[in-house]
């Protein structure tokens, strides 16, 4: 299996580095990148702004580029957090805590270097755990029949709705409206037309496009509009040569950057924690064992190297079960999972096999776009710097644009224009009201599937319900998923605080806004 995993990357790097494959890698990269250093646009936002960029191209292109404007937009996330208090991704608002009094104290491009060094050196972790734990899994999930495949959908919808931030509750009932919606349109089984109200246009079901742009691009836009002030970019000027850290401080990053890079990738085999958990575990365990814990939340070079390797350790990780099974960790991987349903390829057991080139080639995408981000951001740190500057006069609109663009271009039809805007002032409702868009669009792609397993099930079983906790692998599954929701009952009934919140208490320093960080005096003391 060693030799056939190498055997099997040179094959993707030999699709990887094909000129045209490279060129989409590049640009991905470089979109990302700008879009995710704005302040405001999230890697949610600029993956769906970008998505319909990739609609023309051949599914392998399209693929390499998507993840290229994942990571890309990953790192200028981390930019905007460390020059300007901004985390525009949720990971990233642990950095803020000694990325932004570095900056402050002149030393923000050094924290920029050690952000570089960290993210690569985690990613490269992440990639190498996905090199050999994703074909056994995809080996392992074969073995599975219709009713293993249901308890397993099942279990993913429950550790993405009730293990994501907020709620519970909300969290479920936004995964039931998602699988409801899924449910519109031809059954595939019986040929009839379900909660299509008449119209003709709904007849294929609502399309994922403008679900997925609707509610993480137009809602999102809707939320942040009036609510940015203009950004002071006064002390985030830095150049070429203050983005090398000094041996001193790479010396006290070495250590923190393994331990973060671990603890990332033991979050990604966790279903629902993803990247956010472990910087704030990264984060606390790094304080925990310094001997100087008074000085976090100063400037500790520290506390911006565990968070990041953390941060993209668990980024690549979280690859594993979307592409090996088909079930997305967080919402980030939601839509990355809607953007492969829209290519026509269906991640699962079976992706490996039928599409080799697709896979290896991504695996092998993820380094070269690793060295690519390196690459650009050194030498073009300035004009990040200045593109921080741009008004949102000019941002918001231009996004709005982009998507309505992209929402027409996939059928011509201004009908789902329309049923964007509707996706998307919905979408701004439910996240006006405190509920997380991500398990609707997990509960609408994987609810077909979950169908479609149940009625074979019951078909192959006679219609006993009891196929399901009779076949040891099914039972094994719903007996997670019970256990998910006692965990989640006993939490309800002892009253803590979210996930995140114990975790920020656990640090013992002042709670930051994922949404919008408040700037950091200099003279603060934790």
């Amino acid at each position: 299996m060693f030799f056939s995993a190498f055997s099997n990357l040179g094959q993707g790097f030999g699709v990887a580095l094909q000129p045209m494959n490279l060129l989409y890698c590049f640009s991905g990269v470089l979109l990302g990148n700008i879009v995710g250093v704005l302040p405001g646009m999230g890697v949610l936002s600029t993956i769906s702004i970008l998505l319909p960029l990739t609609f023309a191209m051949k599914p392998v292109g399209a693929v390499l580029m998507i993840a290229g404007i994942y990571y890309g937009a990953q790192y200028g996330g981390a930019i905007c957090s460390i020059l300007l208090n901004l985390p525009t991704h949720p990971p990233h608002a642990v950095t803020c805590l000694d990325g932004f009094p570095m900056t402050q104290q002149g030393r923000g491009g050094a924290a920029l270097g050690i952000t570089m060094l960290a993210s690569f050196v985690g990613a490269s972790f992440g990639i190498t755990e996905m090199i050999f734990f994703a074909p056994v899994l995809s080996q392992w999930a074969l073995k599975f029949n219709s009713a293993d495949i249901f308890s397993l959908m099942v279990l993913g919808l429950l550790a993405g709705s009730t293990l994501a931030k907020g709620s519970p509750l909300k969290g479920i009932s936004m995964t039931l409206i998602g699988l409801l919606v899924g449910t519109i349109g031809t059954d595939v089984s019986t040929g009839m037309t379900r909660f299509t109200f008449g119209a003709p246009d709904l007849d294929d079901g609502v399309e994922i496009v403008a679900l997925a742009l609707g509610l993480f691009g137009l809602a999102e836009f809707l939320k942040s509009i009036n609510r940015l002030e203009a950004v002071e970019a006064r002390k985030a000027k830095i150049g070429f040569r203050d983005m090398r850290p000094t041996r001193a401080e790479l010396k006290r990053a070495a250590f923190p950057i393994m331990r973060g890079t671990l603890i990332g990738a033991m979050c990604s085999l966790i279903p629902g924690t993803g990247p956010t958990i472990a910087s704030f575990v990264a984060y606390a365990a790094e304080k925990k064992m310094s001997r100087t814990p008074e000085r976090f939340g100063r400037g500790m070079i520290e506390g911006v190297a565990a968070p990041e390797a953390a941060t993209h350790s668990s980024v690549q990780g979280d690859f594993i079960p979307t592409m090996s099974l088909g079930i997305p960790g967080d919402a980030t991987m939601a839509l990355l999972l809607g953007a492969l349903v829209i290519q026509g390829i269906t991640p699962g057991p079976m992706l490996i096999s039928e599409h080799p080139d697709i896979f290896w080639g991504l695996i092998a995408s993820f380094w070269i776009g690793n060295i690519l981000l390196i690459l650009l951001n050194v030498p073009l740190i300035g004009v990040w710097v200045r593109l921080l500057r741009l008004p949102y006069k000019y941002l918001y609109p231009s996004a709005l644009f982009f998507i309505c663009v992209g929402v027409y271009s996939t059928n011509n039809s201004m009908f789902e224009v329309s049923e964007t805007i509707a996706i998307g002032l919905v979408g701004y409702l439910l996240v006006f009201l405190d509920f997380h868009p991500a398990p609707m669009l997990l509960g609408f792609i994987l609810g077909p599937r979950l169908e479609e397993s149940f009625r074979r099930a019951m078909e192959l079983s006679g219609g006993h319900f009891s196929v399901f906790v009779t076949r040891p692998i099914s039972a094994v599954f719903l007996g997670v998923a019970s256990l998910v929701i006692l965990l989640q009952v006993a939490l309800l009934l002892l009253r803590p605080r979210s996930g995140i919140s114990n975790v920020r208490r656990t640090l013992g320093s002042s709670t930051i806004s994922v949404e919008r960080a408040k700037p950091v005096p200099a003279e603060r003391k934790t």
